[in-house]
């Protein structure tokens, strides 16, 4: 990809080719999104993400793939998509947010008792992009989304860091012990320190009787943090009544076996077939590849409006004809 700032940047003090120089991070973003996304982010006041200057960043790529597509016919084509992978009583999208918090009580410090400082984008779980649809009988959903595309794993608990001193580690490998007393055994769920509150994903997770058979640790620790969360919130948001459907999906790239196969010692061998199946409450566990929607794009993009775009994605990411 050609940018017209050649300034290397850094990310966590490293240097690499494809690590833009900080004010040019909008270089990383396709020509028809630059001005409306950082007018979006201060708009609505969303942190950028840290990593948006470099150009492997999976925040970039979800406001590269979805963001264009907010206003029709754009949404038609998302609504269509999404219909076929994540439900059938999707009729319309209405709205497309990055970066999505529901208001208060809704919110993840209402909920998950996050903390009151974090905002859309920093020190809360805020899906990396969210769809706000119409189901049929005026009924209403929400598809809170997390983009993948180079990550290892949904990354590890924080309550299992070495500096959080936490003071039995080992308990979060141990599943009969954490499925007998969840919220007892859960560092993050007793860790009330200089004014950090307890937090409450294990209030709103249900397991299947599938999930608690086939797990070996519990499932946040070691690769499904981000994941659990989301999972959590969407939990919650259901149990409100707010929305008739709502989903907790990853949207992720096919080439990436890593992320893949990421819980596989947490006993999940694909989380895409896999973790959905781990619980029985009221959310909705779906996911695709950042293929199949460009795909799609493609197949029914019927008048051509999308061609450039095609293009660009085909060029930056590889998403071309024979990318399934």
């Amino acid at each position: 990809m050609h940018v017209k700032d050649a300034r290397i940047g850094e990310q966590n003090r490293v240097s690499r080719p494809w690590i833009l120089h900080h004010d040019a991070w909008t270089e990383g973003l396709w020509k028809g999104i630059r001005e409306s996304v950082s007018e979006y982010l201060e708009r609505e006041d969303v942190q950028r993400h840290l990593g948006s200057h470099n150009l492997k960043s999976s925040w970039m790529l979800c406001a590269n793939l979805y963001f264009p597509f907010r206003e029709d016919p754009g949404r038609q084509l998302v609504a269509a998509f999404l219909r076929s992978r994540v439900s059938k009583e999707i009729e319309a999208v209405e709205r497309i947010e990055l970066e999505y918090a529901e208001p208060a009580p809704l919110d993840p410090q209402t909920l998950l008792g996050e903390p009151e400082t974090g905002k859309r984008g920093a020190n809360q779980t805020s899906p990396d992009v969210a769809f706000l649809v119409r189901l049929g009988n005026g009924k209403s959903g929400l598809i809170l989304t997390e983009s993948k595309l180079a990550e290892h794993s949904f990354y590890a608990c924080s309550g299992r860091k070495k500096s959080v001193e936490n003071p039995d580690r080992s308990r979060c490998m141990d599943w009969p012990r954490i499925q007998a007393d969840p919220i007892g055994q859960c560092w993050q769920m007793n860790w009330e320190q200089e004014g950090r509150p307890n937090r409450k994903y294990w209030e709103h997770v249900q397991f299947s009787e599938e999930g608690k058979a086939s797990l070996r640790r519990c499932p946040a620790a070691t690769a499904g943090y981000q994941l659990f969360r989301q999972q959590a919130l969407a939990e919650a948001i259901a149990a409100s009544g707010q929305y008739d459907l709502v989903a907790s999906c990853v949207a992720y790239d096919a080439r990436n076996d890593d992320l893949i196969h990421s819980l596989r010692s947490t006993g999940v061998d694909d989380f895409a077939t896999g973790w959905g199946r781990l619980f029985g409450g009221k959310a909705k566990f779906a996911t695709w590849t950042h293929q199949e929607w460009v795909a799609w794009v493609r197949t029914h993009d019927s008048s051509g409006v999308w061609g450039d775009w095609l293009e660009y994605v085909e060029a930056r990411y590889g998403y071309g004809k024979a990318a399934l």
